[in-house]
């Protein structure tokens, strides 16, 4: 039996999954028949982020995960990708030429997981509340284009937008936009802690330990009416300090599925073993990595030294050291896959020179070397993290033109940081909200970008977004989509490095992996099963 299954592309553009993982004899890691699902994400309550699991304040894809179990949302991406689909809805659409007015009808008999009706109030509520609260981690910025969401009885309701915007029914597709009970969420607070309350699939319990959760369960929704087969009954998420002893439990069975964020040797293992028990499954992804730049910071306000930077970095060489065949090279903030992207950096800056970013530097007067730190998250994409630092470090301090030190600090204190202007240079991830080239654009370029950079381009903002969201065919906003990848490789707000696959390894009598993730990364937890 082949252990490693290749979930191949559905369609250029969108990638999806179309091979189911082989099954073989059973396994019971968990007494109550749960399935046991691990990963490295933490979730922690800080002083700083006291309420992550808030459908107004959570943006990450490890929060996001537990939300899209547990919240419903008006629109859903579908299990074999492409456009999002009605899921707490019945029928949404566009009520206008000009995609300004989109409207939903609910479901009938709509409940929450206590039994309490859902009505059109309660979606207009949940939205109107995560724009008023305008959280910190930006993800408020999603529901940008609405202007007012109006109620027509407990069925219908009409979103009125300040502008087209043709990726509308994507962003009802994501957590920000999900639909929470009134008498659980207050209208203009944050709920911290860990306890949410929707109507999603499952309803969720968790165990924890020094404000962090030790064991997420998912346990099926009686009250749930939506698209989605729940093929289980129960999952237990368990989270690890590291992708190791994640490998050891799932070797010993403490686990059925090992997800993000597997290291790039434990990938490479499981791919060459043809004999055992556990499946890798292999997903296309739309994972980014990228550097990003305070701008106004005194070592990188010159745009000739991010312009050095990305003349010398040389994703090829960082790919093949760290992550081998597990990644690509991508020359800009949009990934190759998706509808609309250009290799700008490649377009503008060509192959790796030292030359050339000697002369940028001479030109604007810079002496060098340009000492800088490097700022990166020990504990969130993984551990591989650290060797991509240590390679970029390398490359930088090789040209004899910077002087580059690395810091690595855990996600509890990197996010915070980060958001506060206290790093001039630092490393992140992105996995999209939604797959589209807008997504890879406007969270970082847009008037509140979520990473508060204070880079602003009034083309970008005023004329090339709203320029590409009023094409409903995503292939005639590729002009304007090109002109602002154009522009990031020319300023140098950002500097992309590669896109990923993503993994999921599994004991064989695991059914449904090859749907568990899909290309943006959302864990589909419903999608699991025992058999063969």
């Amino acid at each position: 039996m082949n252990r490693k299954t290749l979930v191949l592309p559905a369609v250029v553009g969108l990638l999806a999954p179309v091979l189911a993982a082989c099954g073989g004899s059973g396994s019971g890691s968990s007494g109550d028949g749960a399935i046991v699902v691990g990963t490295t994400d933490r979730f922690e309550a800080t002083k700083d982020a006291p309420a992550p699991l808030d459908p107004a304040y959570a943006y990450d894809v490890g929060t996001w995960n537990i939300l899209r179990q547990t919240v419903q949302t008006l629109m859903i991406q579908p299990k074999g990708e492409g456009d999002p689909v009605p899921e707490a809805a019945e029928k949404c659409g566009f009520t206008d030429t000009g995609s300004e007015r989109y409207a939903c009808t609910l479901r009938e008999g709509l409940k929450f997981a206590n039994g309490d009706k859902i009505t059109a109030a309660d979606v207009k509520y949940s939205i109107d509340r995560a724009m008023r609260i305008k959280a910190d981690s930006g993800v408020f910025a999603l529901l940008s284009t609405v202007d007012t969401v109006e109620t027509q009885g407990d069925r219908e309701v009409i979103f009125h937008l300040k502008t087209a915007d043709a990726t509308f029914p994507y962003k009802l597709s994501t957590p920000v936009a999900g639909i929470v009970n009134p008498d659980d969420y207050q209208k203009d607070k944050l709920r911290d802690g860990f306890s949410v309350d929707g109507s999603g699939p499952y309803t969720l319990s968790v165990s924890q330990k020094d404000d962090a959760i030790t064991t997420a369960t998912f346990t099926k929704n009686p009250n749930y009416k939506g698209t989605l087969q729940v093929n289980n009954s129960k999952v237990e998420m368990r989270t690890f300090a590291d992708a190791t002893s994640m490998g050891t439990a799932l070797s010993k069975s403490d686990i059925d599925v090992m997800t993000r964020t597997m290291s790039p040797e434990q990938i490479q293992k499981l791919g060459d073993d043809s004999n055992g028990d556990i499946d890798l499954v292999e997903m296309p992804g739309l994972e980014i990595r990228y550097l990003a730049f305070n701008t106004d910071a005194a070592t990188v306000k010159t745009k000739a030294v991010r312009e050095a930077m990305a003349q010398l970095i040389d994703r090829g060489e960082l790919v093949s050291k760290v992550y081998g065949t597990e990644a690509e090279p991508l020359y800009s903030m949009v990934p190759a896959t998706i509808t609309g992207h250009s290799n700008s950096f490649f377009n503008k800056y060509g192959n790796p020179s030292a030359t050339k970013a000697k002369s940028l530097l001479e030109k604007a007067n810079i002496t060098t070397p340009v000492k800088l730190t490097l700022h990166y998250t020990t504990d969130h994409y993984g551990s591989a993290t650290k060797d991509e630092f240590e390679q970029l470090r390398t490359q930088l301090n090789s040209s004899g033109l910077f002087d580059v030190t690395i810091k690595g600090e855990p996600w509890s204190t990197f996010v915070p940081a980060e958001r506060k202007g206290s790093y001039d240079v630092w490393g992140m991830g992105w996995f999209p909200d939604f797959p589209d080239a807008d997504n890879y654009l406007a969270p970082f370029l847009d008037t509140d970008n979520f990473l508060k950079l204070p880079y602003s381009n009034p083309e970008i903002i005023k004329t090339l977004i709203p320029e590409s969201r009023r094409e409903a065919d995503r292939l005639a906003a590729a002009k304007s989509l090109t002109s602002i990848q154009d522009i990031v490789a020319t300023d140098v707000p950002l500097i992309p490095l590669w896109q990923g696959k993503q993994y999921v390894a599994a004991r064989d009598d695991i059914t449904g992996t090859a749907y568990v993730l899909n290309s943006s990364s959302t864990l589909q937890l419903w999608e699991l099963g025992r058999g063969v």
